[in-house]
């Protein structure tokens, strides 16, 4: 694969080669990532003014912007200090005022010479009963009235740069674009009437009424489907490169499995016995596996993790289960050991805190073939670990867990499969976005046994009340969380902010009832400060969000959010999902700040509404949008110029299917299409994805 296709040098050369653009306004254009005509192009207007002429301002409802054609009828001078300079002017039906602010007289009489006729648009206001334009934005003689467009297209502005400078510098960027072999499966195209790529930007810059500014319009929706098809293709390449690596076929017998499932106290959910099945069969063929394993909050995964783990011991291999935290690898390994150990199966866990000669005998044990199934955390990666076998991957917790991670994780093993697991329930655009390399396996049942957590709203100014029921009720030997709300976005703030809730409680409900764990705490006492409460030494666990991800205590039944108001919904569904783990009824208490704003609102009373996960992160997409909804700068995101996941999600399902039906057709992107579907990967700069073909 060469380089860059000559037709897009143009639009990757310097910003100062566009009209009006310096070298001052082309680094300031850098600071909004826009550092070639290509990302100036991709910048489409988000709104625009209506600027068709007409026949006077009595045709509007001022504030409104208006052009009309007027007479210049006398100049009013500014005598006194800080005073406006007016201008009395009459259009075909009525008069109204020109005002200046800091005007030099001598140019406004040149500008607008009394008696001449003048055409003049700008926004008209009253003004006690009066009408006026301040500073108009265009005033032109009659015979110049084509230099205003009827519909002006307004962009996304930093300081440094005007809606002049904009509109200037991307008319000069269309000049440049080329018109490149089609890259859109011809019958889509048509059934959608998208246009043409170039006539596309050319009308997306250029439009002539709010209607084209719609993510709808076809011009748009054409734009950011050229954005989807790219980051799908480049998806897909990879996901074709990780199926034509070779992985090793472990055909399950279901022999562990079974002893496992008949000592269960019930019978797994519909869902549980279609994603273990889903699995199994990935990890019998010969391709390798990449899914992802995506839950609510107490679906189940775990059982289904066993049950792959169990399906490659049986094939004679062996399987890692990592965690992002020395306590929820700890958490895993008390889940998993049990199960394990009754069909016959060693299970061992290895953390940073694995020293001397204990840490050498287990990696013998590894290398031996006699851990069978290991869990752990980032520590699986050290160089000096090695298996005998290794066969499976199953990653918790997604987020933390980067691709560069999963490959280094493939290295461990000839061709490793890999399970990850998310307990966030994911939007399924975004699921696209984001794991759109991947294949899918949903837990959308909840197991029998498992009761709903009541959720109530209660402002602050009741705290007394509030610490007065925790009171009785840690009396009642119930155990429950105290989060501490989010600080600024600093973890020192947060520290503080626990700290003095922990100092209050224990001063309320006394000193050894009380425990705190936070994310600056040493690893070792943030450990045993849980333990303490798992144990129920403590019956109330001060903390911040370092308990989201996994913790499970089946005895604590309550679950306190401070400053509820202040956490993302999905947040908020995680850590209610602490509670509702055993028999006892339980409660989550959302105490929010007054007054709350009407977003503020809208979330708790999601949360007050439903318990599904899955309807709670639709919401969450709707209100927030998508780089929130799951932080896009770790996230793996990809930031679109164009697309909006949250109103084009169906875009982005048809993007995936075209894509992976393109490379199925043509795998080397070497037919006409392929080959233009190779120019828009350069176009939206997906260089990896270039990688990919080249080197496949």
């Amino acid at each position: 694969m060469t380089g860059r296709p000559e037709s897009l040098f143009p639009l990757f050369g310097a910003m100062t080669a566009l009209d009006g653009v310096g070298p001052k306004i082309a680094q300031i254009f850098q600071s909004i990532h826009i550092e070639k005509p290509r990302d100036l192009l991709l910048t489409l207007p988000h709104s625009g003014v209506d600027r068709h002429q007409r026949s006077s301002i009595r045709d509007i409802v001022p504030p409104a912007v208006a052009t009309v054609a007027v007479t210049v009828q006398d100049h009013i001078p500014n005598t006194t200090k800080g005073r406006p300079y007016r201008i009395n002017v009459s259009d075909a039906e009525t008069s109204f005022q020109l005002v200046f602010f800091h005007a030099r007289a001598d140019y406004l009489k040149k500008l607008l010479p009394t008696g001449q006729k003048r055409l003049v648009s700008g926004r008209v206001e009253l003004f006690d009963g009066l009408a006026q334009m301040v500073h108009p934005d265009h005033i032109l003689e009659l015979n110049a009235a084509q230099n205003i467009p009827e519909f002006e297209p307004i962009y996304p502005l930093t300081a440094g740069i005007t809606q002049k400078t904009m509109f200037k510098a991307t008319r000069s960027a269309l000049a440049l674009v080329p018109n490149l072999p089609e890259w859109i499966d011809p019958p889509l195209k048509q059934r959608e009437v998208w246009p043409d790529w170039h006539v596309a930007l050319q009308s997306a810059h250029e439009p002539l009424a709010t209607t084209d500014l719609s993510p709808h319009a076809q011009a748009r929706a054409r734009l950011a489907y050229d954005e989807l098809l790219a980051h799908q293709l480049t998806l897909a390449l990879a996901r074709a490169k990780v199926r034509r690596a070779k992985g090793t076929a472990s055909k399950a017998t279901g022999k562990l499995q079974k002893t496992v499932l008949d000592e269960l106290p019930y019978t797994p959910t519909g869902a549980q016995t279609r994603a273990i099945r889903e699995i199994l069969d990935d990890l019998a063929t010969p391709l390798r596996m990449n899914r992802l394993l995506q839950g609510d909050v107490g679906a189940g995964k775990t059982l289904v993790a066993l049950m792959a783990l169990l399906g490659v011991v049986e094939a004679g291999g062996q399987g890692v289960m990592m965690a992002p935290t020395e306590i929820l690898a700890r958490q895993h390994l008390d889940g998993l050991r049990p199960s394990a150990e009754k069909a016959g199966v060693v299970v061992d866990i290895l953390t940073g805190r694995d020293k001397g000669a204990d840490r050498q005998k287990k990696l013998k044990a590894l290398i031996d073939g006699d851990i069978q199934i290991l869990v752990g955390t980032h520590a699986v990666f050290q160089k000096d670990v090695f298996f005998k076998d290794l066969r499976l991957a199953v990653v918790d917790e997604q987020h933390r867990f980067g691709v560069a991670q999963r490959m280094e994780l493939g290295a461990k093993g000839h061709a490793v499969d890999v399970l990850v697991m998310t307990a966030t329930p994911i939007p399924r655009s975004l699921a696209l976005a984001q794991y759109g390399d991947m294949d899918v396996s949903i837990l959308d049942e909840k197991p029998p046994g498992r009761t709903p957590v009541k959720t109530a709203l209660i402002s602050t100014e009741r705290m007394d009340e509030v610490i007065a029921k925790l009171r009785r009720a840690v009396e009642e030997g119930k155990q429950a969380y105290w989060v501490c709300p989010l600080v600024e976005e600093s973890e020192v703030s947060d520290m503080t902010a626990a700290e003095e809730r922990f100092k209050s409680l224990r001063a309320a409900l006394g000193e050894d009832v009380v425990g705190l764990v936070h994310g600056q705490m040493p690893p070792a006492e943030k450990d045993a400060a849980m333990a303490r409460f798992i144990a129920g030494e403590t019956s109330v666990l001060v903390a911040t969000t370092v308990i989201e991800v996994g913790v499970d205590v089946p005895n604590a039944s309550i679950m306190m959010i401070e400053r509820a108001e202040s956490f993302g919904l999905a947040q908020l569904h995680q850590l209610r999902g602490r509670v509702g783990r055993g028999s006892a009824a339980s409660t989550c208490l959302l105490i929010y700040q007054a007054p709350l704003t009407d977003g503020g609102r809208r979330r708790l009373e999601i949360l007050r509404e439903t318990e599904d996960g899955f309807r709670i992160s639709e919401e969450d997409l709707a209100m927030r949008g998508a780089g929130d909804v799951i932080g896009t700068a770790q996230s793996g995101l990809p930031r679109f110029r164009i697309a909006d996941l949250e109103r084009q999600a169906d875009l982005m399902k048809l993007a995936q299917s075209d894509a992976r039906k393109l490379l199925n057709d043509d795998p080397s992107l070497s037919t006409p299409r392929g080959e233009a579907a190779r120019t828009l990967l350069w176009l939206m700069e997906q260089e990896k994805a270039i990688r990919l073909i080249s080197v496949g």
